[in-house]
């Protein structure tokens, strides 16, 4: 069975191979950061970032040293109901995205994966802060092995 991403055909019979051949050519780049530059703190809702509506923020914490790395805005339900609005507002009759056409939506969703894939590394240092149940190696093996299913 061949599935069509994007451009690439890949055999999913032979996926398991194309996976651990390019995960372990990955793993030679693969080095933990302790000190990830932390880009950004607020809260993404309708396209803009925001402060929590209460100004609340929390600590994040590394697990390895039990430092704070830095605050990040702590969302509770007004900052849900702001975002739920902006996802209504989003699908109303006449906005932008309801009028665009599947294909240019389409582009924006690649375009996505695209940043995501570009920054998969970056992604992947903050893994074990966001995911403290993980190793950090395995996270961002786990993070970086996506790109192995393209």
């Amino acid at each position: 069975m061949m599935i069509i991403s994007g451009v690439r055909r890949i055999n999913i019979g032979n996926l398991h191979r194309i996976s651990r051949c390019w995960l372990s050519s990955r793993m030679a780049e693969v080095t933990f950061n302790p000190n990830p530059e932390i880009k950004y703190k607020k809260i993404f809702i309708n396209n803009d970032w925001h402060d929590a509506v209460s100004g609340k923020v929390f600590p994040t914490i590394n697990p390895s040293t039990g430092e704070v790395i830095c605050e990040i805005a702590e969302g509770d339900a007004a900052d849900v109901d702001l975002a739920v609005k902006a996802a209504k507002d989003a699908f109303k009759k006449g906005s932008p995205w309801r009028t665009m056409n599947a294909s240019k939506r389409g582009l924006l969703m690649n375009k996505l994966a695209d940043l995501i894939d570009r920054d998969r590394k970056y992604l992947a240092y903050l893994g074990p802060y966001a995911l403290e149940h993980y190793t950090e190696v395995k996270t961002v093996t786990v993070a970086l092995d996506s790109k192995a299913a393209k």
